[in-house]
């Protein structure tokens, strides 16, 4: 009886051990693992923390050593120079304005065309395919000058008297450029729907036939539908990254601060050249301005973020984009 207790003890002790070691192997990966992400996040975020700081900090802090994160004098007289000076609320809408219509006209035109690319066998596929990912390698320097010049002197198919329309200082080379699904990024959003189109189930379709729905009907009513994750995820992208474009707003439109992006990089010189208070303020002070209107740019940015967060975290794990 005392052999059979001892081992029974001791098989009870092993078990708890077992136990003791499991919970404290699972906590102790939650801890790295919060820790790992919590540093991610700090470099992530650091960047965007710098500048909201310095944008709120006191020109006398500029010059105090022991300011780091935490400004001793907090003002929001950077974002009232740089709202007056930026004309914020014209050139935000200027900017909404053209971000919501190159997004709308890209999500359209890229979603027709990756349907094609999808869903339908011709000859030639393949290569046109090809041709759509070879955009996504070429550096939009190597077409400027042939993609300024063809909207200096537009003239499609030559029906237009010489030397054609200037189209530059409008929308209109973004429109178009949009609508033939030329645009910024088009060749990875055609990829996006592709793909998604490519792995969407054929008896739906083949039940929309039998149903006597044409393809066009189908499309619209079938697969469309469908397609939201894939939707919202080229619609987020296209808006993003026209907001952020520089390049093209200085090639197209090429003068002016009509839009957030020029009006960002000229507002502070502008202020220092025209304005006699800028005699108060040594000339560092350019930066904490730059750094004001750097939030005022980012700041309907976040807050779509903010609000789209979740549809857009589901999406990016409906598409695949994750692996």
């Amino acid at each position: 009886m005392g052999v059979a207790y001892k081992h029974k003890t001791r098989q009870v002790g092993s078990i708890k051990r077992a136990i003791v070691l499991n919970k404290l192997g699972k906590w102790g990966w939650r801890f790295v693992r919060t820790v790992l992400l919590a540093g991610l996040c700090f470099m992530i975020l650091y960047p965007l923390i710098v500048k909201f700081t310095s944008s709120i900090m006191h020109v006398d802090d500029m010059f105090d050593s022991s300011v780091r994160f935490i400004p001793r004098n907090i003002t929001l007289e950077q974002y009232r120079i740089a709202w007056e000076w930026m004309k914020y609320p014209r050139v935000f809408l200027n900017s909404l304005g053209l971000t919501l219509t190159v997004s709308v006209l890209q999500l359209v035109s890229c979603t027709i065309v990756g349907y094609g690319f999808g869903r339908f066998n011709f000859p030639g596929r393949n290569i046109a395919f090809g041709l759509v990912l070879l955009t996504l390698v070429v550096p939009p320097e190597m077409v400027m000058i042939p993609q300024f010049l063809n909207f200096r002197f537009f003239n499609p198919f030559g029906i237009l008297p010489e030397p054609g329309v200037n189209l530059l200082g409008s929308y209109w080379p973004f429109i178009l450029t949009s609508i033939t699904t030329m645009g910024l990024k088009n060749g990875l959003f055609i990829y996006i729907m592709t793909q998604f189109f490519k792995g969407m189930p054929d008896s739906i379709e083949e039940a929309a036939y039998i149903d006597g729905a044409s393809s066009f009907q189908t499309f619209l009513r079938i697969m469309l539908p469908g397609a939201k994750p894939a939707l919202v995820v080229v619609f987020l992208f296209s808006f993003v990254w026209q907001w952020n474009d520089l390049f093209y707003l200085n090639l197209y439109i090429r003068s002016g601060d009509g839009f957030l992006s020029l009006a960002l990089q000229s507002f502070a010189a502008r202020f220092v050249s025209n304005s006699p208070l800028a005699a108060n303020y040594p000339w560092q002070y350019t930066s904490l301005l730059n750094n004001a209107g750097m939030m005022l740019f980012m700041a309907p940015l976040l807050v779509l973020f903010l609000f789209m967060q979740r549809h857009f975290v589901e999406s990016i794990e409906r598409t695949g984009l994750v692996g």
